[in-house]
């Protein structure tokens, strides 16, 4: 009974580490991960709280499986087909340079021997997908060129995991009670995964099918932690890993109409046991080690991340990315990663090289993840201007009644009025692949930066009555209103907001002429949807366009007492009497009558 009390204590101690260092983490910039390896940290080896933390590691693992089942699921080959040269070509290839360099320079420094060296660089390899995905969605570059080639990257890595956690019994020496050969392993192993994959290929869409039909959730649940569990424990018991198997077991369900299901199933219990993977790591930590390397640590770090960003910065280059795009890459993925946490641990536990070496470089992983965020600030300073792919900027021709900058969605519909109406534009923008893409369907638009003043010129600003404005970001329009403002203060204005408060601002400004890039659309979504709830096509018309006049009231009495007033003219309730009825136009003799009294 008091076995039980106790581990219900411990239980508890480490959902309340959670529960305290993750959300802090988080608000700080640093990551749920370092969270709970601070937590870890924090209740094992300083207040030594629990003693065990490497038999909950046995247990943690299991986030690890889930982990790796994910992102198999995630792997259909229509997705790795598209993105196949960035991932098998420059993520191998920055897998395989980085960890072949960081592991030489181990072996020559003696630090280790050579299979210690080759598990310790292509650990180190590995980068923090977790880390890097929180910053590429923070600075909304998920889907930019740099971005996407960073993220193919990151998915090799995940791959890489799997055959890397299979390295390790090999390179480990057997055990003494272990009297099969090697040939004899091999073949266990190979007849392993072959019963696995015809498992994937006829047994488990046909079981999924059976339990959907009987619409019990809990048998679905059930069914999904067996058939994740069961392939990691086949593989195990062949010597391989336990996420090799599971990963498998997703990528063989990947094409699954169960996929989304088993995903929503297992994404829950993934998160709280890798939760706890990471604060079993941290509660098995050597503090002891860490301090008495400390210097080791300090220089170690840095040269990892300095190593690693040269690396991927020459593959970048040599593969085709600009020097921005490399530079950007390159210091968003310096930082070692949460795999490497699952590589040093199975080491230490199957004898490669010791538990306080371990430390030692979970350690150092745990340090340049925290280094990471200013890594990526550093980016902005090792930039060089006009660096992107360029077209010659020829504005022979240029010259129109209205020069618009930027072409994306907005000023393409934006620049079909005005050619419908019969008027010359001009249009420069800044996307070589959105001129080459725009040129090919017959549109008169030329390479350029509408932030340089003599790009301006070149393209006829002196010249245009009006000035367009409709690029995307916020913070690129506010520059190009100042430069005209400034440099052309007779220029007309016309230009895409942001929002309500870019709206405010740039009004603030003098800018007489501006639209904001959703209003207009909500605006003919919402009569539209009148229309079809029974509303007269003319009374919805009628009732968006006096929401067209209270917003532009509520922005002309905002302008001078603050975003928060003219509450009063939002509707927060639907308007009374219902159903709405047009107002009655007044005739001729009423009207007559009224000015006659007046």
């Amino acid at each position: 009974m008091a076995y039980t009390h106790s581990s219900y204590n411990e239980v508890l101690m480490m959902l309340g580490g959670a529960l305290l260092a993750a959300p802090i983490f988080k608000r700080l910039g640093l990551g749920t991960i370092l969270g709970y390896l601070a937590a870890g940290v924090v209740i094992g080896p300083i207040l030594h709280q629990i003693r065990d933390g490497e038999e909950l590691l046995g247990v943690a693992e299991l986030g690890v499986v889930f982990l790796l089942f994910l992102i198999g699921l995630e792997l259909k080959p229509s997705r790795l087909w598209a993105m196949r040269r960035d991932i098998f070509g420059l993520g191998l290839a920055q897998v395989g340079v980085t960890g072949l360099v960081l592991a030489g320079l181990v072996f020559a420094f003696r630090l280790e021997e050579w299979d210690g060296a080759l598990i310790i660089g292509f650990g180190l390899a590995l980068s923090s997908t977790a880390f890097a995905m929180q910053i590429l969605e923070d600075e909304g570059d998920v889907n930019t060129r740099y971005g996407q080639r960073a993220f193919s990257m990151l998915l090799l890595q995940d791959l890489a995991i799997v055959p890397l956690l299979a390295l390790i019994p090999l390179l480990a020496e057997q055990k003494p009670e272990d009297t099969t050969s090697a040939f004899e392993d091999f073949t266990i192993a190979v007849a392993a995964i072959a019963a696995l994959l015809a498992a994937g290929r006829y047994l488990l869409n046909p079981l999924f099918q059976v339990i959907a039909r009987t619409g019990a959730r809990e048998a679905m649940i059930a069914a999904a932690l067996f058939v994740v569990l069961a392939a990691a424990m086949l593989l195990q018991m062949a010597g391989l890993s336990m996420a090799m198997g599971a990963f498998l077991a997703g990528v063989l369900l990947a094409d699954s109409s169960y996929r989304h299901e088993l995903q929503a199933d297992v994404e829950p219990f993934r998160g709280i046991l890798l939760g706890l993977f990471f604060m079993a790591v941290g509660l098995s930590l050597h503090l002891d080690v860490v301090f008495s390397s400390w210097l080791t640590i300090l220089i170690a770090t840095p040269a990892v991340m300095l190593v690693k960003s040269l690396v991927i910065y020459g593959l970048c280059r040599f593969t085709g990315s600009p020097h921005n795009d490399a530079v950007r890459i390159a210091l968003v993925l310096p930082q070692g990663g949460e795999f490497g946490f699952v590589l040093f641990t199975a080491a230490s536990a199957a004898g490669i090289f010791s538990g306080g070496l371990a430390s030692l470089l979970i350690a150092i992983v745990t340090i340049s993840m925290a280094l990471t965020p200013i890594a990526a600030a550093l980016s902005r300073f090792l930039l060089v201007e006009d660096l992107e792919e360029e077209i010659e900027e020829d504005f022979g021709d240029a010259g129109a009644d209205v020069l618009m900058i930027g072409f994306s969605r907005f000023g393409q519909i934006a620049a079909q009025i005005l050619l419908a109406g019969g008027r010359e534009v001009t249009v420069i923008d800044h996307s070589t692949d959105r001129v080459r893409q725009a040129a090919s369907f017959g549109f008169r638009i030329y390479f350029g930066d509408g932030t340089r003043k003599d790009v301006l010129r070149a393209a006829g600003i002196e010249r245009a009555k009006i000035v367009a404005i409709c690029t995307q970001g916020k913070g690129t329009t506010d520059r190009i209103v100042d430069l005209v403002q400034s440099e052309y203060p007779n220029a007309t204005l016309f230009v895409r907001s942001y929002d309500r408060i870019h709206t405010l601002e740039l009004r603030s400004k003098g800018v007489q002429h501006d639209v904001r890039e959703t209003f207009e659309s909500a605006l003919v979504f919402g009569r539209e949807t009148l229309e079809e709830l029974g509303v007269e096509p003319d009374d919805a018309l009628a009732i968006s366009d006096d929401i067209r006049r209270r917003d532009l009231a509520r922005l002309e009495l905002q302008a001078v007492e603050g975003i928060t007033a003219g509450r009063h003219m939002l509707h927060s309730k639907p308007v009374k009497p219902e159903p709405l009825v047009r107002p009655k136009k007044k005739t001729q003799a009423e009207i007559d009558e009224e000015e006659s009294a007046a």
